[in-house]
C-alpha cells in the first residue's frame, strides 16, 4: 500500500498574503488542495507551479486575477502545499503528475482554459494541453519547456538535479530565494517551508528534477517528442513570458515561438527577474495574464 504523508493545517495557519478559502479533491485516493477564486461563471485561468513551490507563489496573481473578474485555480501539485505527499519518491514520475493533473481537470469540468505553467507546471501542462487541446483556448509558457534530451543541461541545473537526488535536507525557502531578485522577508519564507515539516515530506521534491529528461534514449523524451508533433499544430494563442535572470532556461522562449504556429504576432516578453518572476514582477505578471485571457475570447 502506498505510504502518504499529510501536511498538519495548523502548518499553513495565519500565511502573511495567503487569505483563500481551500478546496480539495480526491484523486488515485489522493487529496489534492487548489485555490478557486473569482466568479466560478466564467471561464478559467489555470496557474501551475513547479518545483519546489506551491500556489503559495501565486498569491499576489490569484488576488489580481480574481479582481479583475475572472476565475483562477491554482492547484498544489500532489507531494507540493496543502496536497498529500506519497513517501516514496519513486511515486513521484512524470506521467504519473501529468495523470493526477489531467483527472483533476476533468473533475471540475474545466473547459477553455488560460494557462499559465511555470517551471514543472511547463513540463506537466504542455503534455496535458496536447493531449486535450479541445479544454484549452490559450497558453502562457513562463521559465519552462518541454524537454526532449536535444539541449545542453545548464550547470545550475545539474546541481540542483545533484543535489536534490542525493540531500534529504532540501531548504526551501533558500531554493525559492536563490531564484528571486527581491529578498523575501521571514514570513514569506517561513509560508515556503510551511508544507514540509521535515525531510520526509519532501519525496516530490527530491523526485522531480531527475525526472526531467536529459537524453534523446530517455523513454520521456521519446513522449515528448511525440507530443511535440501535436504542438507544432497549435494555432490557438501562445506566448512566452521569460526572465532575462533565469540561465537554466534561457533560450527555450525562442524555439517555442519558432516551433509552435499559435506564437505568431504574440507579443513575447522576458521581463527582468529571477527564475521565480512570479515573486520579482507580480503586478506586471497579472496584467500581462489577463489581457491575454481577454484577447484569446475571454471577456470578464
Amino acid at each position: 500500500m502506498r505510504r502518504i504523508f499529510r501536511t498538519p493545517e495548523s502548518r499553513f495557519t495565519g500565511l502573511k498574503d495567503y487569505p483563500f478559502q481551500p478546496h480539495f479533491v480526491t484523486i488515485d485516493n489522493l487529496q489534492i488542495h487548489y485555490i478557486d477564486e473569482g466568479p466560478i461563471d466564467t471561464n478559467p485561468v489555470l496557474l501551475l507551479h513547479g518545483v519546489p513551490a506551491w500556489s503559495y507563489l501565486y498569491r499576489h496573481l490569484i488576488k489580481k486575477i480574481s479582481e479583475s473578474g475572472n476565475r483562477v485555480i491554482a492547484p498544489d501539485l500532489i507531494g507540493f502545499g496543502k496536497s498529500d505527499k506519497p513517501v516514496k519518491t519513486k511515486s513521484h514520475c512524470y506521467q504519473s503528475h501529468v495523470e493526477w493533473m489531467t483527472y483533476f481537470i476533468k473533475l471540475l469540468n474545466l473547459k477553455n482554459i488560460t494557462l499559465f505553467c511555470h517551471d514543472w507546471g511547463s513540463l506537466i501542462g504542455l503534455r496535458i494541453v496536447a493531449q486535450h487541446p479541445d479544454l484549452f483556448v490559450g497558453i502562457i509558457v513562463s521559465n519552462g519547456m518541454l524537454p526532449t534530451g536535444e539541449h545542453k543541461i545548464n550547470t545550475n541545473f545539474k546541481l540542483w538535479r545533484f543535489i536534490s537526488r542525493n540531500s534529504p535536507f532540501i531548504p526551501v525557502d533558500f531554493v525559492i530565494q536563490s531564484g528571486t531578485l527581491r529578498k523575501l522577508d521571514k514570513k514569506e519564507k517561513k509560508a515556503y517551508r510551511a508544507p514540509f515539516p521535515s525531510f520526509k515530506y519532501k519525496a516530490a521534491i527530491r523526485a522531480l528534477p531527475s525526472r526531467v529528461p536529459f537524453s534523446q534514449n530517455d523513454p520521456e523524451s521519446v513522449v515528448n517528442k511525440t507530443i511535440w508533433k501535436l504542438l507544432d499544430c497549435w494555432q490557438k494563442p501562445f506566448m512566452t513570458v521569460f526572465s532575462n535572470q533565469d540561465p537554466i532556461t534561457r533560450g527555450g522562449d525562442e524555439y517555442m515561438q519558432k516551433k509552435i504556429p499559435g506564437a505568431a504576432e504574440q507579443d513575447h516578453i522576458r521581463l527582468d527577474a529571477g527564475h521565480f518572476i512570479q515573486e520579482d514582477r507580480y503586478r506586471e505578471l497579472a496584467e500581462i495574464i489577463i489581457r491575454f485571457h481577454k484577447r484569446s475570447g475571454n471577456e470578464p
